[in-house]
């Protein structure tokens, strides 16, 4: 009779390619509390965890919408919101930690991306991450300049094409012009 080879079924989150096991025992093996950034198209979610041996343990958590609460009126998605949800997140945990180690989930280390974005408003809020610097956006980004410059020229080139690409802007009664002042409103807002 042939013998068959023995085939060892993955953990359903790693067939699923949600969890990288390999990575998440490194990070774990640190012994610091993990920044978790996640993103989707519409949000950003950054939460501090501690790993416990009965189960992790959440001790700061944000997300883009709780922005909506503090007057934030435009896009939770883009490079300015994951700048300040990382803040909040980072003011929430800001006397209970001291430090963390980031934890990007299965998403591509790509620089001056929204994940960066996030780290950089939680190193702003006081809390330490072992990073390099070239890798966080710059200041003009974090601010939105990028989407005023873009709006600006959309604006003079083709007028319908800029009612319809920022009409949520608009209908939210903040012009993209107005969205680096707008940004600094919150960031105070949030520091109190």
């Amino acid at each position: 009779m042939r013998r068959m080879k023995i085939r060892i079924v993955p953990h359903r989150r790693r067939r699923e390619q949600r969890t990288d096991y390999k990575m998440r025992l490194r990070l774990l093996k640190s012994g610091k509390p993990r920044l978790v950034v996640r993103l989707s198209g519409r949000s950003v979610t950054c939460q501090i965890i501690l790993h416990d041996s009965k189960g992790d343990r959440t001790i700061a958590s944000a997300t883009a919408f709780e922005l909506k609460k503090h007057g934030w009126k435009g896009h939770t998605g883009n490079l300015p919101a994951a700048y300040l949800t990382g803040y909040l997140c980072g003011q929430k945990a800001k006397g209970k930690i001291r430090e963390a180690v980031l934890d990007m989930g299965l998403h591509t280390s790509v620089k001056g991306s929204r994940i960066y974005a996030a780290l950089k408003g939680v190193l702003d809020s006081g809390i330490q991450v072992p990073h390099s610097e070239d890798i966080l956006p710059s200041e003009e980004r974090i601010k939105g300049s990028h989407i005023f410059e873009y709006a600006e020229s959309l604006k003079k080139e083709k007028p319908q094409e800029y009612e319809k690409r920022f009409s949520a802007y608009l209908k939210g009664s903040l012009a993209p012009e107005d969205l680096a002042r707008h940004f600094e409103e919150i960031k105070a807002k949030l520091s109190k």
